[in-house]
């Protein structure tokens, strides 16, 4: 799941990429209550602009859900090294 933090990010990188520039209160729901997967999150997305995701164009639904997995991908792996790392975890270096 992603953080506050990874969500708005997110949300800045599809509103570059893709002019998807989610309203504020959109990007509070989403951050505040993340989809628990990128799938899920890919979904919200798409219905916070407006659109159906069932009859979205698919290469754009495709790349859109690719950067939002990418960016479940390296929530996952930044969790994991944190977890592994105890200075991490407590903010030492």
């Amino acid at each position: 799941m992603l953080s506050d933090h990874e969500v708005q990010a997110l949300a800045v990188k599809l509103c570059v990429e893709f002019g998807f520039c989610l309203p504020p209160e959109a990007q509070e729901r989403l951050a505040k209550e993340p989809p628990a997967d990128a799938d899920e999150f890919t979904v919200q997305v798409f219905l916070a602009e407006g659109l159906d995701p069932s009859s979205a164009d698919r290469k754009l639904y495709r790349r859109v859900k690719a950067v939002v997995g990418d960016a479940f991908k390296a929530s996952e792996k930044a969790r994991e090294q944190s977890e592994d790392n105890p200075r991490l975890r407590s903010g030492r270096e």
